[in-house]
């Protein structure tokens, strides 16, 4: 029997789904990041590859077996890292038909048909539409240095920018600082500032949950960041409804990434700011899961 193997890659994780030819999901697993961008292509590579024996493995399947393979990788909007995650993966899986989507692409795939927009909200931003005449817009996904507002990079940034700021200010860390330096475990904010100078795709997303999780708890600073995260959000979504026709339609907002469903105070306050630019919207999530979306698309 042939299988296909379909992959959901962006700066955090990845997520593998096995099919079989019938469209029969046989297993699902996660590995680490695999955004080339951000880890390289060589390390992107190898994470798809752990991500897929471990499908393998659950399948009592062999890699010689898959004919084809999808993955919808954030990065790979940059041709040239798109032709050399094919060329690495057509290595990784020989004998397999391999295709390179976008992560905006697959995510756009995974809505439905018809018109929507998707809002990608992880560890980078970006927002992507189709209107009814099956036109495409897209904003965002610029990575951390020209863009990315409001995604768990920039959360995690403005949280650590706030929180040492505070430190100056008034001699003593802040309820929110406390906690990111106890939980990510750094003993002092140098030692943070050093980590994020060299390695800040390691250090600022992960403060993300923290303050999630301060802003569900009623802190004040970590509600402040994530209402502005919200607007700025809010913002990707109205430049494509405007760009597609869809400023004044009753038309459907898909959210996914890592940020949303993880804190009830940030999802209260997306579905406002969203509501606040397009009050007829209706808001919604995929219709599947963006790795099953790929390995779909893989097969046709």
């Amino acid at each position: 029997m042939d299988y296909v193997l379909g992959f959901d890659g962006g700066g955090t994780k990845t997520e593998c789904v096995l099919m079989d030819a019938a469209g029969k999901i046989l297993a699902r697993s996660f590995s680490g990041p695999s955004n080339p961008w951000r880890v390289g292509v060589e390390s992107a590579t190898r994470e798809i590859e752990k991500a897929a024996d471990l499908s393998f493995e659950e399948a009592r399947v062999a890699r010689h077996v898959i004919v084809a393979l999808g993955a919808g990788l954030a990065g790979t909007g940059n041709p040239e890292l798109k032709e050399r995650m094919h060329a690495s993966l057509a290595g990784a899986f020989p004998g397999a038909a391999v295709s390179i989507f976008t992560d905006l692409e697959i995510a756009l795939a995974a809505a439905g048909e018809g018109p929507v927009i998707v809002l990608v909200a992880g560890t980078g931003s970006a927002a992507i539409g189709r209107n009814a005449q099956g036109q495409i817009w897209r904003t965002g996904g610029q990575g951390p240095r020209f863009g990315d507002d409001g995604s768990a990079f920039d959360i995690g940034s403005r949280a650590v920018a706030r929180a040492m700021k505070e430190r100056e200010q008034h001699g003593k860390d802040s309820i929110l600082g406390r906690k990111i330096l106890e939980q990510l475990d750094y003993a002092s904010w140098p030692e943070l500032q050093e980590r994020a100078t060299l390695q800040p795709d390691n250090v600022f997303p992960s403060v993300f949950p923290i303050v999630a999780a301060a802003a569900d708890a009623g802190d004040p600073a970590a509600r402040e960041i994530l209402v502005q995260a919200a607007g700025e959000l809010s913002s990707l979504v109205h430049a494509v409804a405007e760009h597609s026709g869809h400023g004044r339609e009753n038309i459907m907002i898909v959210k996914t990434g890592g940020t949303v469903g993880r804190c009830a105070f940030f999802d209260v306050q997306l579905d406002a700011a969203l509501k606040r630019v397009l009050p007829q919207a209706q808001i919604g999530g995929l219709r599947m899961s963006p790795a099953e979306a790929a390995a779909r698309a893989a097969r046709h």
